[in-house]
């Protein structure tokens, strides 16, 4: 959606090893914003993306639609059944947000017809989603899910990051450093113990308000009732820091 970072950037570094043309879509989607105050907030920064992007090879095409380009008449998104994986964390937060990310990613999809599509794991129900997205509607594109790139500080990076005053983003790491923490612990205790802990850690902090901690199933986004060997889990986390909303993730096993 723009105000691209170093974690938008090795998305395209990415793309560019499988591929002699690499498309970048542009587009800040009114449809997958539950909170209109957000959307007026989100950074638009086109000049300066196109400026980061002008760095990488003279086959990058960038895609930077309006509204009324994606959305012909009223701004309104398709409804989607993705199975479930909808229905939980995210989906239980905002309304509607997983239906405008699957109406924008299917019209970029049908317009650009890419053989390869590239996003990040920070938002990994998204990305779940739209692996179910392409299942289910047949569309010919491999989803590449990429690692999360994070600060320094291990803050995952966001375009949402600029927007934190100096005090919020100096206690955002604590985010991910509780992440880390939750599984390590994870080895030896059960999730509703784990989760317990993690609630108890931002129930102390000062700035940071807990959203929701979740350990679900990494396949089907479950919430883990009991541990198996066979399955693989991921912690997800949503946080407040004053107005902004920070999200993350972690694989347990």
């Amino acid at each position: 959606m723009g105000a691209l970072h170093e974690g938008h950037l090795s998305l395209v570094k990415e793309a560019f090893i499988k591929n002699d043309i690499v498309v970048v879509s542009i587009f800040v989607n009114p449809t997958q914003f539950d909170n209109q105050e957000d959307l007026k907030k989100y950074p638009r920064t086109l000049e300066a993306d196109t400026k980061l992007l002008a760095n990488f090879s003279k086959n990058i095409i960038i895609y930077a639609p309006t509204v009324k380009d994606i959305y012909e008449g009223d701004t309104i998104s398709e409804n989607f059944y993705f199975d479930g994986l909808e229905f939980e964390m995210e989906g239980k937060f905002r309304a509607g947000h997983f239906n405008g990310v699957g109406t924008i990613v299917k019209r970029l999809f049908e317009i650009v017809t890419p053989d390869y599509a590239y996003f990040g794991k920070k938002d990994y129900q998204q990305l779940m989603i739209i692996k179910k997205l392409v299942e289910k509607h047949q569309i010919p594109v491999n989803i590449i899910g990429c690692n999360i790139h994070r600060e320094q500080s291990g803050l995952a990076m966001s375009s949402r990051n600029v927007r934190l005053k100096e005090d919020y983003k100096q206690a955002a790491p604590f985010i991910y450093k509780t992440l880390k923490t939750a599984k390590k612990k994870f080895g030896t205790k059960s999730a509703n113990k784990v989760t317990e802990w993690v609630e108890n850690e931002f129930a102390n902090h000062k700035l940071l308000t807990l959203e929701y901690f979740i350990i679900s199933d990494a396949k089907t986004l479950k919430p883990v009732k009991r541990k198996t060997k066979k399955k693989t889990y991921r912690a997800f986390i949503a946080v407040y820091a004053d107005d902004i909303r920070l999200i993350d993730n972690i694989a347990l096993n």
